[in-house]
């Protein structure tokens, strides 16, 4: 491997039924349109954050890009985040243990019932961060990680419910996967595991998959999977804070901002009736101080929200300090085939400004940058850069990938070091 880890809701089922509207497939063959089997517009129409989806031959004649030993090797790397579930079958006993695993432990694993867990492996190999090539349907800053399961026989982390769209897609092996598609299922937790597992889970539909079949399903989904043999199955997951993350970032930003000056204010105070009470009017007063800080800005409200989202919500940081060239060497060298490759653990995204002649924003692991639309695009698409798509960027442009390169967001690959 090459290193570089809401709520539930409404499913269509209740309103199709009341207008008599036909309700879509739940299982769909998706050999002549992979991956979704139908195009995007139908699949976000019908089923995203509405409806679970099982689509067979989603990556026909699949073949996995790891094996199990390179799972096991990364989760016994600091850096990256791994965890073991095991399944006490017979006293239904679970038990969980957190990573950086030593290498020895896992000849001597049982040959049933655990499941080992890798984060962000898109972050550390290549070849899985080339899979999210085929989600360009969804936004790429909503996608947060592929994380990868290997489970022995009999392995499984019990029926739980997710707070955020997953693809389930398998690899390796066989996974048996029972889900509740039911529109208000039982969400209530075990009080003896510490794993959030559900105390009652009454599956309504069930399946075995097998390489390169995969399963959607939106948040609140109950879903339990069971591995049938050894087998790896990779989970693309969304990135979905919660709007308690959504507000405390929210507020912390308002309070840095915020100017002193602006205060509870009572200019038109009178003598009140009981000096001890907190009246009306001093509720309304303390609304119209917060309400000094509202971000009425929508400029200012989505530079808020880029660096929220491109900051990495786990683990992995970059550093800099790494590259010893002069800008003319590193131009040098990109102009005789040396390419730039985006850190993996750096996330960026872009938006347009909201008032017409401001300039669009990058967002590169929680900071803005003012550039064209076009620049900020390119630099966010491009994961890598090389002379071409270097030199078709604006001086503002290339000034600020010079920044990222000496702040660790990219790193100078030259022609002889290419994999």
């Amino acid at each position: 491997m090459t290193r570089k880890s809401p709520t539930t809701p409404k499913k269509p089922n209740a309103a199709a039924k009341a207008t008599g509207a036909a309700v879509p497939p739940i299982e769909i063959d998706a050999r002549q349109l992979p991956p979704l089997g139908m195009t995007p517009e139908r699949f976000l129409r019908d089923y995203w954050q509405k409806r679970p989806l099982l689509i067979r031959n989603a990556f026909p004649d699949f073949e996995t890009p790891v094996q199990p030993e390179d799972l096991a090797g990364l989760a016994c790397e600091e850096a990256a985040l791994s965890r073991i579930v095991m399944h006490d079958r017979a006293n239904d006993r679970w038990t969980l243990r957190h990573g950086p695993f030593e290498e020895d432990e896992f000849p001597g694993m049982p040959h049933q019932d655990w499941t080992l867990l890798v984060q962000d492996v898109d972050k550390w190999d290549a070849d899985i961060a080339a899979l999210l090539q085929h989600f360009r349907f969804l936004p790429r800053w909503r996608i947060d990680d592929v994380m990868i399961s290997f489970a022995a026989p009999g392995g499984s982390v019990g029926a739980h419910v997710d707070q955020y769209d997953v693809f389930l897609l398998q690899a390796h092996g066989h996974r048996r996967w029972e889900i509740d598609a039911n529109d208000n299922p039982p969400l209530v937790f075990r009080p003896d595991v510490e794993l959030k597992l559900l105390s009652e889970f009454t599956p309504t539909h069930e399946w075995v998959l097998g390489p390169g079949d995969m399963l959607y399903l939106p948040p609140g989904v109950p879903h339990n999977g069971v591995a049938e043999d050894a087998c790896l199955t990779f989970s693309v997951g969304m990135r979905a804070p919660s709007a308690a993350e959504l507000l405390g970032d929210f507020v912390d930003t308002l309070a840095a901002d915020a100017d002193e000056a602006l205060r509870y204010a009572d200019p038109d105070l009178s003598p009140p009736s009981d000096p001890n009470e907190i009246d009306v009017a001093a509720m309304n007063r303390a609304v119209e101080a917060l309400n000094l800080l509202r971000m009425n800005d929508p400029d200012r409200l989505g530079d808020w929200f880029g660096r929220f989202m491109t900051v990495y919500r786990a683990a992995g940081e970059v550093h800099g300090g790494g590259e010893t060239r002069s800008r003319i060497e590193i131009e040098w060298d990109l102009q005789h085939g040396a390419t730039l490759h985006r850190h993996p653990w750096s996330r960026m995204a872009w938006r347009r400004a909201h008032r017409k002649g401001e300039p669009a924003r990058l967002f590169v692991s929680g900071q803005d940058y003012a550039l064209s639309a076009d620049d900020a695009a390119r630099i966010a698409d491009a994961a890598e850069l090389d002379g071409d798509s270097y030199g078709a960027l604006s001086e503002a442009a290339r000034d600020l990938v010079q920044g990222l390169l000496q702040s660790g967001h990219y790193s100078l690959v030259l022609p002889d070091e290419e994999e």
